[in-house]
């Protein structure tokens, strides 16, 4: 009975006790779960501003996210107008290298052309040495036409002498012969008298025929013979009239060349000007573009005046000059001694050479806006002149090349200015394959500039999307990222809020979990894991809300 009251204190005391235990670990937990419910809410306090901050922050990047899809597809139209300009380009590039492959055929050409030219020029030396021959061989048949001239001449004088004694002989023997018959007959009639009365006049006619016939066959060939020597007169005569007529022709002309060049400077030079002038005409140049006559230039030792300048490729020139003397070479040509003919020569070749060295010391190259080589043009008019002072002095020409100077006739000048002819068009054509050059490198070179820009954007480009995968990355996909953390918090302050069911701070202007304006809504769109508190033994299925992050990712 004793023990009985005694448990029955003992165990309301137990229970006492255990109650009190139990009440003071409840405070004790109370407390806990409050000061975890005060960091909670702190933290969902700090996770809503960066909920906020980072809405902020997403707004922008989807704002620069459109701004950069818009700069993308910019830089793609642009990408795409410059490939198609990079094709044009590619086919303008095509077409120059047709057009320089056409210029190089086009060169090959003129060379072949040029090389048909120094055949020409080849050809043309060989021609003009047989027309010195040939005007070698005039000149010898002039004098032989001369000697037979003469000869002519002298046997007309004969021939008219002895036509002359013919015609007398041939009247002394016809009187002769009249006498002779008249005489005869006499005699005849006289001793035949009465033969002749006794024949009849058939007899007489019989006798005389004989002696009629060789009358009339004599007076036949006497007058054949008069009239063969009238004719060969007459046939004389007019081959002494037209020899006549050829001699007064080349003499009149040799002395009008003659009276044109002898002593008359001025005549000399504006005939080997005319001449000069001519050849230029023929060779295709114009005046006042390639070639100019009688530029005035001002010099330290005064003015100098070139013939004619023609204009070379490059700015450059040549320098022609057409005054030469050749009043002993009139001398030389016309004249019939020969010691006067050896006489008029030298002094013809001491004219070509002191003229080549006048021409020589005036030094044409070097006049101020010249660009000329270091070489002067004689020109001569007349082949023959130059030829026989060759024949009589060799070392000329090779004086004058040492001296600077180039002695030119009107077949080598005319060869000359041919070639400068075929450089003006080879340079007419090296410039127009420059320019096409030129304008295919400007093409590459933009080509280049525009392709460096390209791989410019590509890389641009890249580095984009590559910031927009990284940043895409740290928002949505990648580990440890944004949303995830969000709904990690959100998860954590939705549990903590569901196991203890007490009122949150309203000083931070939240409210309880059984309902109230200020409560805090955190399972709305955001994934929530239903987790049993510590010491309880109720487990809980976890429901995941994936909406929330979509709808973030879609923002």
């Amino acid at each position: 009975m004793t023990s009985l009251p005694f448990a029955s204190l003992v165990l309301p005391l137990l229970l006492l006790a255990g109650w009190a235990g139990s009440a003071v670990w409840l405070t004790g937990r109370q407390r806990y779960l409050q000061q975890q419910l005060d960091s909670a809410a702190e933290r969902y306090d700090m996770l809503r501003d960066d909920l906020q901050r980072a809405e902020l922050a997403n707004g922008r990047q989807v704002v620069e996210l459109g701004a950069e899809r818009e700069r993308t597809a910019t830089l793609q139209r642009q990408l795409e107008a410059n490939r198609e300009l990079e094709a044009e380009l590619r086919q303008q590039t095509r077409q120059a290298q047709l057009q320089a492959a056409e210029q190089h055929a086009l060169a090959e050409a003129t060379r072949a052309q040029l090389q048909g030219i120094q055949e020409q020029l080849a050809e043309l030396r060989e021609r003009q040495h047989r027309e010195q021959q040939l005007h070698a061989e005039v000149q010898e048949r002039h004098a032989r036409l001369a000697e037979e001239h003469a000869t002519l001449k002298t046997t007309l004088e004969q021939k008219e002498q002895h036509f002359q004694e013919q015609h007398l002989l041939l009247r002394e023997s016809r009187e002769q012969l009249k006498l002779e018959f008249e005489q005869l007959a006499g005699r005849i009639f006289e001793a035949k008298g009465q033969a002749f009365a006794q024949h009849s006049q058939q007899s007489l006619d019989a006798l005389l025929r004989p002696f009629r016939e060789q009358i009339e066959g004599f007076r036949a060939k006497v007058e054949d013979i008069h009239h063969k020597d009238v004719q060969q007169q007459a046939a004389l005569g007019q081959q002494l009239l037209d020899l006549k007529e050829l001699n007064r022709q080349i003499t009149q002309e040799a002395h009008d060349l003659a009276t044109a060049l002898r002593g008359q400077k001025k005549a000399q030079g504006n005939w080997g000007e005319l001449i000069l002038e001519n050849v230029l005409e023929r060779s295709g140049l114009r005046e006042g573009r390639d070639f100019v006559r009688e530029r005035s230039f001002t010099t330290e030792t005064g003015r100098r005046r070139p013939d004619v300048l023609v204009h070379l490729p490059q700015k450059k020139h040549l320098v022609v000059d057409a005054k030469v003397s050749l009043n002993a070479y009139t001398r030389y040509v016309n004249s019939e001694d020969e010691g006067e003919r050896r006489l008029a020569l030298g002094e013809h070749v001491r004219a070509v050479g002191e003229r080549i060295r006048e021409l020589a010391d005036r030094e044409y190259f070097s006049l101020p806006g010249l660009n000329s080589p270091e070489m002067v043009f004689l020109f001569i008019p007349i082949e023959s002149a130059f030829v026989e002072a060759l024949k009589a002095d060799e070392s000329l020409f090779q004086r004058a090349i040492e001296q600077n100077v180039l002695v030119a006739t009107p077949t080598t000048l005319l060869t000359s200015l041919n070639i400068v002819r075929q450089l003006w068009r080879f340079e007419d054509q090296n410039r127009h394959t420059a320019e096409l050059a030129d304008r295919a490198g400007k093409v590459y070179d933009k080509l280049r500039t525009f392709l460096g820009s390209m791989d410019g954007i590509g890389k641009s480009l890249e580095k984009a999307g590559e910031a927009y995968r990284k940043a895409c990355g740290q928002l949505v996909g990648g580990p440890g990222n944004l949303v995830k953390q969000v709904a990690d918090f959100k998860e954590l302050a939705r549990g903590g809020t569901h196991r203890a069911g007490w009122p949150v701070d309203r000083a931070r202007g939240t409210g309880t979990q059984r309902g109230g304006a200020g409560r805090p809504q955190l399972t709305s769109g955001w994934a929530v894991e239903k987790r049993p508190l510590a010491g309880g033994g109720r487990s809980a299925g976890r429901e995941a809300n994936l909406s929330g992050a979509r709808g973030w990712r879609e923002r």
